[in-house]
C-alpha cells in the first residue's frame, strides 16, 4: 500500500541530513563559483545570452529555441554523455533545468532543489522542503515539479504542499517561505514560478478536488503577497472580488461553489514585457461534468487569460472549451511569437490545446486569429465565426458513457513545445487516445478526495469498443502560419517528453522508451539517439560553459497510473537521472533494466464472494488505481499490490484507513472509506494477485 519505495526512504534520510547542514558542498563549491544575479534587464535580453538558460522557456517568449550551434546537424553524431547524477527516485521528473554562469539549478520529485557545477555535474547544494508525504493524496498526477525561477541572488520553487520558497542561490539556505494555498487544503503546486517586474508569479493545481483556482504575485524580495486573481466566482453570498468575477458569475448556476468550481492555473504562465501582460491557462471545472457542476460556459475554466502584471486585473480572456465536460484544461504551454499571417505582422500567442485545436490569438486583444485541429477529435467539428467550438451534441450528452477523443490526457498536455524561427515550425508531442467519459451514479461531493464525478469503475457496453482503440503518439512539426502539419515521426509507444529546438537545425526530444533523440528540424530525419533506459517526460535544454555546448535533460518516467479509464502506457520506470551531453562526451550511464518478477501466490486468506470482489474492483478503480495502477498492475514507481506480503495484508486497514504508512507517501482514507469497503478492496487485490500468480505459473 506504500506510495513510495525503499529507495525513496534511503534518499530521504540522505537529503534530510544535507538540508540540515545547508550542505557543506555548497560552501566549498560556491567559493569558486561566481553567481551573477538575474535581473529584469537580463530576463528581457535572455535571447542575446545563449550560453545561459535563465527562465523556464529560456526567454520570456517561451519558444525554447537556442541560438547555440556547436552541436548541429553535422556534429550531433559525436554527442556523448558528459556527466550524470542519480536523483534517487522512481517518481516522475518533469523539470527544465536553469543555468546561470556555470551553475545548473533543477528540481526532482517532492519539490527537492539542486544546484550543480554545470560543467562537471559536481553537486554544490541541495534543499529538501520536507513536504508531508501524505499530501500526495491531493495530487492527481504524481509528486512532480517542473522547475525553479531565478531572480537576483535567489532561487524560487513552488513546493507540492502549496508553499512558495525563496532560497539563497549560493548556499540553498531558505530566505523566506510563504503558504500560497489554504493550510491542509486539497491544493498543490507542481508548476515552475515565473518572474515579472520583481514579482514571483505562481498558480496551483487541484481541479480534481474541491478547489477554487487563482494566480498570485509575491514580492520577490520579501515574499509579501501583492495581488491575487481568481479564475472562477466564489460563494455568491460573499463580496465579488472584481468585475471579471462579476461577469463570470453570470455564466454559472446552482451551488457550484460548494465544490470549489476548479479552474486552477497549474502550469503555464508567460510574461510579455512589451504589453506588460501576464498570460496563463486555466484547468477543468470541479467536478468535471456540467450536470454535476453547473450549466453554462462557466468562465473562466478551460480558458486563456491575460492580466496586468502590476495589479492582476484581467485584460481579456478566451475560453477554449466553454462549459468543459471532458477535462480539457487550457493549461498547456503558451508561446509568444511575431508571425506574418495573410501578409500582416501579428503579435501572436500560440497554444496546442488539450482539446486537439492549435490556437493562435492576438495577444494584445485576445481575439482568435485561427484554430485548427492538430490531432483527431470527435467532440467538435470546428470553430465558428465567434471563436466557439462547434460541438458534437452526442458526445456532450453522456447518456450512459461516451468515447471521447482526445482523451482526458489531451492531444497535447503540459510537455513543453518549441518554435524554431528559422524553419518557422513548432515541434510538439501529440497523443492520439480516447477516454470513456461516464458520470458516477448518485454522485456526492467528497471534500476529502477527488470530486471529478468520473465513474472510474465503468464496465458498461461501451467499454469493449473502447478497449479496441489503441493509443498512439508522434512528434509533429507544425506550421503555425499555414496551420498544418509539416512532418511527423511516429513513436513505438504513445508517451513522450517536451522538445528543444536549436540553431543547429536540430530538434531534441525524449520518449517513453528511454530514447533521447535528435532530429533534423527541417524534415524530421533522425540524426542521433542515446538510450537512457529510463522513460523521459521532461524537456531537454541547452547551455554553454567554457566554450562547450551541453544538452541536459531529466530522465524519469512517472505521472498517474491511470488517466480517464486506461493505464497510461509503457513508459520505462527507473532511477531518475539528470543527464548532460557534449560533443566527445564519454561518460557511461549504469545500465538499468527493470526486472518484473512472477507474482507469488498469496498466502493470506480472505473469504469473499464474486459480487463482493466486483464491488472491491469498483472501489479500487475509484480510490487506488490512480497510484497503484489499473487492475492492480503498477508501472513501477509505486508498489504493485499483487506482491503485498501476508504481513501487509494483516494490517491492511491500519494502512488504508489508519495512515500507518503516511510518512512514506500512503495517505489515510479514513474519511473516504469504511472498514467494510476496505475489506472489499483487499478482497479484489487478493483476487487479482491469485489470478496473476496462476497466469505467471502457467507461462513458466
Amino acid at each position: 500500500m506504500l506510495c513510495d519505495t525503499a529507495m525513496r526512504q534511503k534518499s530521504s534520510r540522505r537529503l534530510v541530513l544535507a538540508a540540515a547542514t545547508v550542505c557543506i558542498l555548497a560552501i566549498i563549491g560556491c567559493a569558486r563559483t561566481r553567481v551573477v544575479p538575474v535581473d529584469d534587464a537580463a530576463l528581457r535580453a535572455a535571447d542575446a545570452d545563449p550560453a545561459n538558460w535563465i527562465t523556464y522557456g529560456r526567454t520570456y517568449s517561451e519558444q525554447r529555441f537556442s541560438r547555440l550551434q556547436q552541436v548541429n546537424e553535422q556534429t550531433v553524431s559525436r554527442l556523448g554523455l558528459a556527466w550524470s547524477f542519480d536523483l534517487e527516485t522512481l517518481r516522475g521528473l518533469e523539470a527544465t533545468p536553469l543555468v546561470k554562469d556555470g551553475v545548473l539549478y533543477t528540481t526532482s520529485a517532492w519539490s527537492l532543489v539542486y544546484a550543480f557545477d554545470a560543467r562537471t555535474g559536481h553537486l554544490l547544494w541541495q534543499y529538501d522542503p520536507h513536504v508531508p508525504k501524505d499530501h500526495a493524496k491531493f495530487v492527481c498526477c504524481d509528486v512532480v515539479n517542473r522547475g525553479v525561477a531565478l531572480y537576483r541572488d535567489r532561487v524560487y520553487v513552488g513546493a507540492l504542499d502549496g508553499r512558495l520558497i525563496a532560497l539563497d542561490a549560493k548556499t540553498g539556505a531558505v530566505v523566506w517561505d510563504v503558504q500560497t494555498t489554504p493550510n491542509n487544503g486539497p491544493y498543490a503546486i507542481t508548476g515552475a514560478p515565473r518572474i515579472a517586474k520583481g514579482r514571483v508569479i505562481i498558480g496551483n493545481a487541484g481541479s480534481e478536488y474541491a478547489v477554487r483556482g487563482y494566480v498570485s504575485a509575491y514580492d520577490a524580495e520579501t515574499g509579501t503577497l501583492i495581488w491575487r486573481t481568481y479564475t472562477v466566482p466564489g460563494d455568491p453570498s460573499m463580496p465579488i472580488e472584481s468585475e471579471a468575477m462579476r461577469r463570470a458569475a453570470a455564466t454559472w448556476s446552482g451551488e457550484w461553489w460548494k465544490a470549489g468550481g476548479g479552474g486552477s492555473a497549474w502550469d503555464t504562465i508567460v510574461y510579455d514585457p512589451e504589453l506588460d501582460f501576464v498570460f496563463f491557462g486555466t484547468g477543468n471545472g470541479s467536478p468535471w461534468y456540467d450536470r454535476l457542476r453547473s450549466k453554462g460556459d462557466n468562465l473562466y475554466i478551460a480558458s486563456i487569460v491575460a492580466l496586468r502584471a502590476d495589479t492582476g486585473e484581467q485584460v481579456w480572456h478566451y475560453q477554449t472549451t466553454p462549459g468543459d465536460n471532458w477535462d480539457y484544461d487550457a493549461t498547456q504551454p503558451l508561446m509568444l511569437a511575431n508571425l506574418t499571417i495573410e501578409g500582416q505582422q501579428r503579435r501572436v500567442l500560440m497554444q496546442a490545446n488539450k482539446n486537439g485545436f492549435f490556437y493562435e490569438l492576438d495577444r494584445e486583444t485576445g481575439k482568435l486569429i485561427s484554430a485548427r485541429p492538430f490531432a483527431e477529435i470527435n467532440w467538435a467539428t470546428g470553430i465558428d465565426s465567434n471563436g466557439r467550438p462547434i460541438e458534437n451534441a452526442a458526445v456532450r450528452q453522456l447518456k450512459d458513457a461516451t468515447i471521447v477523443r482526445p482523451s482526458s490526457a489531451g492531444a497535447h498536455n503540459w510537455h513543453p513545445l518549441s518554435f524554431n524561427p528559422t524553419t518557422g515550425l513548432v515541434y510538439m508531442g501529440v497523443l492520439d487516445a480516447t477516454s470513456i467519459q461516464a458520470v458516477t451514479a448518485n454522485w456526492k461531493i467528497n471534500m476529502h478526495d477527488q470530486i471529478t464525478g468520473l465513474d472510474r469503475g465503468y464496465q458498461g457496453a461501451v467499454r469493449k469498443q473502447w478497449l479496441a482503440m489503441k493509443p498512439s503518439g508522434k512528434l509533429v512539426a507544425w506550421d503555425p502560419v499555414a496551420q498544418r502539419e509539416a512532418w511527423h515521426v511516429d513513436y513505438p509507444d504513445p508517451g513522450s517528453g517536451g522538445t528543444l529546438s536549436t540553431a543547429g537545425n536540430l530538434v531534441f526530444q525524449g520518449r517513453a522508451d528511454g530514447k533521447l533523440q535528435a532530429y533534423r528540424a527541417t524534415d524530421g530525419k533522425l540524426l542521433w539517439e542515446f538510450d537512457t533506459g529510463i522513460g523521459i517526460m521532461a524537456p531537454p535544454m541547452t547551455y554553454q560553459v567554457g566554450g562547450t555546448q551541453y544538452i541536459a535533460v531529466l530522465a524519469g518516467w512517472g505521472g498517474p497510473e491511470v488517466l480517464g479509464n486506461r493505464a497510461t502506457g509503457k513508459g520505462k520506470v527507473g532511477p531518475g537521472e539528470l543527464l548532460s551531453f557534449s560533443l566527445g562526451g564519454s561518460a557511461a550511464l549504469p545500465h538499468y533494466e527493470r526486472v518484473v518478477q512472477a507474482v507469488p501466490m498469496p498466502t493470506f486468506r480472505l473469504a469473499a464472494s464474486r459480487s463482493e470482489i466486483e464491488k472491491g474492483r469498483a472501489l479500487f478503480a475509484t480510490f487506488c488505481a490512480r497510484c497503484h495502477g489499473a487492475e492492480v498492475v503498477s508501472g513501477g514507481s509505486v508498489p504493485d499490490l499483487r506482491f503485498a506480503a501476508a504481513g501487509a495484508h494483516q494490517k491492511f486497514e491500519e494502512i488504508v484507513r489508519g495512515g500507518a504508512e503516511r510518512e512514506v507517501g500512503m495517505p489515510s482514507f479514513s474519511q473516504d472509506l469504511t472498514s467494510a469497503q476496505v475489506r472489499l478492496i483487499q478482497a479484489y487485490v487478493l483476487d487479482r494477485a491469485r489470478e496473476s500468480a496462476r497466469i505467471d505459473a502457467a507461462s513458466r
